[in-house]
């Protein structure tokens, strides 16, 4: 199973180019899903949640009510990395348990996608990354158009709270630019799968992970065989 890990900033286009992968074969796994698991009532992470942030956090129904808590971390950057603690670990585990099912599964592509690709560390679950980039004033004006939040928002919360794409691309394998119209997005996503999937073909190292050996469930995976010998 090949994985492609697919990032970016808000409002750059990550969701566009999953939907162009996801129509060309790819199964797509969401971070943002995995999230939303990992916060369900019953699970550690909801537990640590309530013990950090306090019983005001839940909802009527008693899930989290994930506004509540937004306002509060992405007002104070003590609290955002106190909940980063808390859920990414865990997200990470659940989605390192969803590749392993695909996987077994035969599954031959999937798509990572992940906004905090990076930041969360994320990264060493794929074979290769790909990152989304737009000016952040067309990425703003996008989420703004998507959530009905004022564009001055999204735009503070993009710089204030995300890597930039300077740095993503300097950590990527695979660059779409997404500030032309949506044809261009989808052409430049059709031809880099077209690219990813003729490197495959000739057997070359196909990504700079790859060269490296850095993905870490090969490495748990050659453990646990030597493990049982």
């Amino acid at each position: 199973m090949y994985v492609i890990g697919l990032t970016g900033g808000i409002g750059t286009g990550k969701s566009t180019v999953a939907e162009v992968l996801a129509e060309l074969g790819a199964v797509i796994l969401s971070a943002d899903l995995a999230g939303h698991q990992v916060y369900q009532p019953g699970t550690p992470a909801y537990e640590d949640i309530l013990a950090a942030f306090g019983g005001d956090m839940l909802a009527a129904d008693g899930t989290i009510d994930r506004k509540k808590l937004s306002a509060i971390v992405f007002a104070d950057p003590a609290n955002l990395r106190n909940l980063n603690t808390i859920t990414h670990p865990r997200m990470k585990e659940l989605m390192r348990a969803q590749l392993a099912e695909l996987d077994a599964k035969g599954v031959e592509f999937v798509v990572l996608e992940a906004a905090l690709l990076f930041d969360a560390g994320w990264d060493d679950l794929t074979d290769e990354v790909w990152v989304t980039v737009a000016p952040p004033e067309l990425a703003a004006k996008r989420a703004s158009a998507r959530s009905g939040i004022p564009e001055e928002q999204v735009l503070e919360r993009i710089i204030k709270a995300q890597m930039d794409n300077a740095e993503r691309v300097g950590r990527s394998d695979v660059v779409i630019d997404t500030s032309g119209t949506l044809e261009e997005t989808v052409r430049r996503a059709k031809a880099e799968w077209g690219g990813l999937k003729k490197r495959l073909a000739t057997g070359g190292p196909s990504s700079m992970r790859q060269r490296a050996g850095a993905r870490d469930r090969k490495i748990e995976s050659s453990t646990e065989t030597r493990s049982m010998e």
